[in-house]
């Protein structure tokens, strides 16, 4: 997927899309973020480049950059904005939902999808996805999405709150799209992603 639109003036990619003049110039490209430590800075007469200096690792601090890539990209009256890194899936998309929530009032469940549904290849790191939750956190005081180990199972919503259930409790196994929490009133259904080796989850709102 070479450009994704996630906004009318806001676009994903990787490396490549950048390097392409005549698609900037289309797109009306005037602010590139290049969230990689080595990619060029393409030379295109009015656009402007930010590099974000940071590896695709779990360690890497990218949450120090969330608010002024955001401020950024918010501030861009001139044209559009495209966000890349290597390939598109991780560094970039994780800066583009910290802008959806820091200017476009998004929760982070609702950028998530938001990001998800225009590149559905999206993989962000486990690392990059606690920081996005801290953020979550500072800006509303609370989290819609919660990340989990790939392959945990069903959580048993209990008196004394969710815990695993045991093997002999579950009424299925674990579901690729879905899990269902038990409760003692209802069944909660929350929707299910997955992001390399952790799984989202969506908490009922």
């Amino acid at each position: 997927m070479a450009l994704s639109q996630v906004t009318p003036s806001l676009f994903l990619s990787g490396a490549d899309a950048p390097l392409n003049g005549a698609l900037m110039s289309q797109k009306g490209i005037t602010l590139i973020v290049n969230a990689t430590l080595s990619h060029a800075l393409p030379s295109h007469p009015g656009v402007e480049c930010l590099r974000v200096p940071v590896c695709d690792l779990p360690c890497e601090p990218l949450g120090l950059h969330f608010d002024r890539v955001a401020e950024r990209i918010h501030g861009n009256r001139a044209g559009g904005t495209l966000v890349h890194c290597a390939a598109g899936r991780s560094r970039s998309p994780a800066l583009v939902m910290a802008y959806l929530m820091r200017f476009r009032g998004a929760t982070l469940r609702q950028a998530h999808r938001r990001v998800l549904e225009s590149r559905p290849c999206i993989r962000i790191n486990a690392g990059f996805w606690e920081q996005l939750l801290q953020y979550e956190r500072r800006l509303y005081g609370r989290n819609t999405v919660r990340v989990e180990p790939e392959g945990a199972g069903p959580l048993w919503a209990g008196p004394e709150g969710p815990r695993r259930a045991a093997p002999s409790v579950l009424r299925s196994p674990v579901m690729t799209r879905s899990q269902v929490i038990m409760s003692p009133h209802k069944l909660i259904r929350e929707s299910t992603v997955s992001s390399k080796s952790n799984r989202i989850i969506y908490k009922p709102l």
